[in-house]
Parts: C-alpha cells; sequence; structure tokens
C-alpha cells in the first residue's frame, strides 16, 4: 500500500478509535489524526510480531482495519495516560 493508502487508514482508524473511546483529549483531532496514522502502522507491526500474520494486505481487507483500529485504541490510551499524569501535576 502507497504513503496516501496508510494515511487515510490512520485517519479513519483514528476517528474510529475517538468514537471508541470517547472523552475530551488535548491536542484535538489533528493529535487525534496523527495518533491514527501511528496507531494504523503500530497495529500492522503487532499483528506481525504477536500472530506472524501480515494483517496489512490491503486498503480493502479487514485484517487492515482491525489491526489499524486496534493499534490507534493503544495509542490513545497510552496519550490520554501521559498527558492525563502531565495535567494532574499541574494542578496539585
Amino acid at each position: 500500500m502507497g504513503i496516501i493508502a496508510w494515511i487515510l487508514i490512520g485517519l479513519l482508524a483514528g476517528f474510529i478509535a475517538k468514537m471508541l473511546m470517547p472523552g475530551k483529549d488535548p491536542g484535538g483531532i489533528i493529535i487525534t489524526m496523527l495518533i491514527g496514522i501511528a496507531g494504523g502502522l503500530l497495529g500492522g507491526w503487532l499483528g506481525k510480531v504477536i500472530f506472524g500474520v501480515d494483517s496489512i494486505d490491503g486498503f480493502f481487507d479487514l485484517s487492515t482495519w482491525i489491526a489499524a483500529i486496534i493499534g490507534s485504541v493503544i495509542l490513545l490510551v497510552i496519550y490520554r495516560l501521559v498527558t492525563g499524569s502531565k495535567r494532574n501535576h499541574r494542578h496539585a
């Protein structure tokens, strides 16, 4: 897949991850889109490493989308943990 396909998958995966995990995140839509793109790459890599499958087969393959969404959710959780701890320390 080309870089444009990765960006599209990442953007949509980030949006879906945000819908699965609603809440206020610092950084807004730009950060969510970047998390989605990175999450797609992370999901594909984890699928390969953990399960030994090529989860990034093509734009319209279900495994590609599942991997991208799972990766995006993982990164969104990590992002919230990191930014949440910084936010709590400022107000303490």
